[in-house]
């Protein structure tokens, strides 16, 4: 065990983290982008320089919005492609899956992009597991762990789904449909790590998986129900501090070690992405290094050689998309006195990306003309907010406060302009607040690696919005019970 930690010890964690730059190239792949333009703007101003599209040029962008319309997703394939091959590298003693957190963004083509490339499924849901199948997955290409087990659980391990037990509760309801089972048990490994508090699923103020401590009760689970505990699973937090992610993987180790039929251990995903330039996006190849160390330390002591598995979401998707909208409208409230602000509202906002108002999430944001020979303009602070009659409906709110507004350096933008929103691909279209003010999904579209754009979601219509709607019957609006009109009518 000494062996084991004195593995993880050597990390040279000054490199676990590679810079994005003004226009950085995703972490991991060798696509490069143009440097932004540097303005002279008020020190108030979050940036100091108006910021390019990471992938969406101007042509480009006037292309999808003319086939498409606005608010629409973009997706690039030549990105997700590089994503993918990066995370299959990641350093591996004894064999490597790598499965996408298929949450961060669940559309079938991305799916089927990431799966002809190898990369299998994470489930966070029964539905999740049945879509993934719809996309072309195998059953047995897929691991569920979710915070609410499946009322067909017991069908989905007979398919050959990898089931993940999150608590003492789910791995009864397991062996109660499956006794004899293969199974897996995840873990809090009593440490978390996340970019905000609400994306932390560690520790002990995280209801994900199974107290560490309370392994002899899933030891007595498993032996009452015949259950075989071959897989050990911990995830700490989205946007995970790397130094921490490589301790957990010491912990994991070790609950690996009091279940001696475990196979293979997943140690999550979470990997720090930057999305705004200057941030710093986790480095797979460093942070590996130490943990396949481990793996053969752990191999020298017991004589196991245990199979690793990833579920990263965010470093396959986020900065291989982006959502492109178009500007509504341009206000002022300054005045005479102090504290007014010029405001750009879109035509979306957290109906395509919570995130900002959510936990003050960044996004890169940049402003394309509309017509082609315009020029670019100066360079001012704005706030850009969203379409929906919520005034916590913002792009641009200081990092970590969503009620706190901050400016963002611009490009002059004009009514009809468009706008760039990059880092759009992880959580957004997955995790938007779906018809709020009645406003319809927004279309998604991937741009192959020809260059073409392709519609991959058409745009939802008003009737797809009502259309689980059912009308109330007049009984109900006339105050008078069903039973009573009913006699009333026989009288």
């Amino acid at each position: 065990m000494r062996a084991l930690v004195a593995a993880l010890a050597l990390v040279p964690l000054a490199g676990a983290f590679r810079a994005t730059a003004a226009r950085g190239a995703v972490a991991g792949s060798a696509v490069a982008r143009r440097a932004a333009p540097v303005a002279a703007v008020s020190p108030g101003i979050a940036a100091t320089s108006a910021s390019s599209p990471r992938f969406l040029s101007a042509e480009l962008a006037r292309r999808v919005r003319a086939e498409f319309g606005t608010p629409v997703y973009v997706y690039d394939a030549a990105l997700l492609s590089a994503q993918a091959r990066t995370a299959l590298a990641f350093p591996a003693a004894y064999g490597l899956t790598v499965r996408f957190a298929m949450k961060a963004c669940p559309n079938r083509a991305v799916l089927q992009l990431l799966r002809g490339h190898g990369v299998w499924i994470d489930a966070s849901s029964g539905y999740e597991v049945r879509r993934a199948i719809l996309a072309g997955f195998k059953p047995e290409q897929i691991s569920l762990s979710s915070q609410e087990m499946p009322d067909d659980i017991g069908a989905l391990l007979q398919m050959g789904v990898e089931v993940n037990a999150c608590s003492l509760a789910q791995l009864e309801k397991v062996g109660c449909a499956a006794p004899g089972a293969r199974v897996g048990v995840r873990f809090n490994p009593g440490v978390g790590s996340g970019g905000t508090g609400k994306t932390n699923v560690g520790g002990p103020s995280s209801s994900f998986g199974i107290w560490h401590e309370q392994m002899p009760q899933v030891k007595a689970l498993l032996a009452k129900h015949r259950l075989v505990a071959t897989r050990v699973h911990t995830h700490i937090g989205s946007g995970s501090d790397p130094a921490v992610w490589q301790q957990v993987a010491s912990l994991t180790l070790a609950l690996a070690r009091e279940l001696p039929a475990v196979e293979t251990v997943n140690l999550g995903g979470g990997y720090k992405v930057g999305r705004m330039p200057g941030e710093a996006s986790t480095d797979l190849a460093t942070v590996g290094a130490p943990v396949r160390a481990a793996f053969e330390a752990f191999a020298a002591e017991t004589g196991r050689r245990l199979r690793l598995e990833i579920e990263p979401g965010t470093f396959l998707v986020a900065n291989a998309g982006a959502l492109l909208a178009t500007v509504q409208d341009v206000t002022s409230t300054k005045g005479s006195g102090a504290g007014g602000h010029d405001f750009v509202k879109l035509d979306a906002g957290m109906t395509e990306v919570l995130r900002p108002s959510l936990y003050g999430a960044q996004h890169p944001i940049s402003i394309l003309h509309a017509a082609p020979a315009a020029p670019a303009g100066r360079v001012g602070g704005y706030i850009v907010s969203g379409h929906c009659c919520e005034s916590g409906d913002l792009f641009t709110c200081a990092p970590g406060e969503p009620e706190e507004l901050l400016e963002r350096a611009l490009h002059a933008p004009q009514i009809g302009d468009l706008c760039v929103v990059d880092g759009a691909g992880a959580y957004c279209a997955g995790m938007a607040t779906k018809n709020y003010n009645s406003f319809p999904e927004a279309a998604e579209v991937l741009v192959g690696l020809d260059g073409t754009p392709h519609l991959v979601r058409a745009r939802q219509s008003l009737e797809q919005v009502l259309a689980n709607e059912l009308p109330l019957p007049p009984a109900a609006v006339q105050g008078q019970p069903a039973a009573a009109a009913a006699a009333a009518a026989r009288e």
